[in-house]
């Protein structure tokens, strides 16, 4: 029986995780995340299992490699944070979640919307305090107005269904389009258009070269003033400093950011106590008009249990020197990625 070691393990999520590995391997799960200061807790583990938080750039890397790990099994879609060269280098196999349920994110991104739309959060903090006017809350019926979405895969996909179901007009971007959004009435545009003529603008894509700060001055400049900006996808997709700037101007009537690209470090853990040493995040946090959650789009009881049930079945690959569409790299690939 394998032993595997998992790390940045949250309490709801470990459970699940045991009972996907129950009766198969033993499982350590650790709340603390993997980087070059704790790496070498896993030696003598041939399979670490690791989330979007974890540091495994080539120096940690190299640390689990001496150790006799052999594996990675990532608990996440997004694999940005593993140096996948130094990992084929190494002969280390390395296998994500490719998919899980779309729908756990593209419900988030509604209740982000819905909320900063009708000015939730601060109609309950008025409430509590017996303070019941309507001064200052009023928001805008979605139903025929625009939503841009910027990548329409599956959970894009999901997003754009609500959508529809909201009555509104749906304008996509993406590499390739979908032909299930364009069923739902979406016309494809270029992105210039998409961030000018949306009243909603939903990002879904993943992070890479070309989409890092994809939502950068020019574009936010592209925006309606009373535009609304939601992220439940890559922090990195959105140059934080220049949307700072664009709030400070006055503009945007409203944001909702489940990820932020500096988090690592910061989301996932209590800071209640703690001097605030991020300035870009605290100042965004004095926004009323913006709302800002802690990564937990995905966070429902059924895609964890796929993510644990998937991360088990790619460590049962591994072991029977299997691939499949979760591997990025092993030992017999010959170049990184799925």
């Amino acid at each position: 029986m394998t032993e595997i070691v998992a790390y940045g393990v949250l309490a709801d999520e470990q459970p699940l995780l045991e009972k996907a590995f129950a009766g198969q391997h033993q499982l350590r799960c650790l709340d603390l995340l993997l980087n070059r200061d704790t790496a070498p807790t896993a030696a003598g583990h041939e399979i670490v299992s690791s989330s979007v938080n974890d540091v495994l750039d080539a120096d940690v890397l190299r640390v689990l490699a001496a150790g006799g790990t052999r594996m990675i099994a990532q608990r996440s879609t997004g694999y940005n944070n593993i140096d996948l060269d130094e990992a084929h280098r190494l002969g280390l196999t390395v296998a994500r979640v490719s998919w899980y349920s779309p729908y756990a994110v593209a419900e988030f991104a509604w209740a982000l919307a819905l909320a900063v739309n009708r000015r939730v959060p601060r109609a309950v903090g008025r409430t509590r305090e017996f303070d019941f006017r309507l001064t200052g809350l009023l928001g805008r019926d979605f139903h025929g107005r625009t939503a841009g979405v910027l990548g329409t895969g599956k959970i894009g996909t999901a997003f754009t269904r609500i959508a529809a179901g909201f009555g509104m007009r749906l304008l996509g971007w993406d590499v390739t389009p979908n032909p299930e959004c364009a069923a739902l009435g979406m016309e494809y545009v270029d992105r210039d258009r998409l961030f000018a003529e949306s009243d909603l603008v939903s990002l879904h894509l993943p992070l890479l070269p070309e989409t890092h700060h994809l939502v950068d001055a020019t574009a936010l400049g592209l925006m309606r003033d009373d535009a609304i900006l939601l992220n439940t996808s890559r922090g990195g997709l959105i140059d934080t400093a220049a949307l700072v700037e664009t709030l400070r101007a006055g503009r945007l009537d409203g944001v909702g950011l489940d990820v932020y690209e500096e988090e690592a470090g910061l989301f996932f853990f209590d800071h209640s106590l703690d001097v605030m040493t991020d300035d870009t995040l605290a100042r965004l946090m004095t926004f009323r008009n913006v709302l800002i959650t802690s990564h937990q789009a995905y966070f429902t009881e059924d895609a964890a249990r796929q993510i644990a049930d998937t991360t088990a079945r790619n460590v049962a690959d591994h072991l029977a020197g299997r691939s499949s569409e979760n591997t990025l790299t092993s030992p017999t690939s010959p170049t990184p990625g799925p």
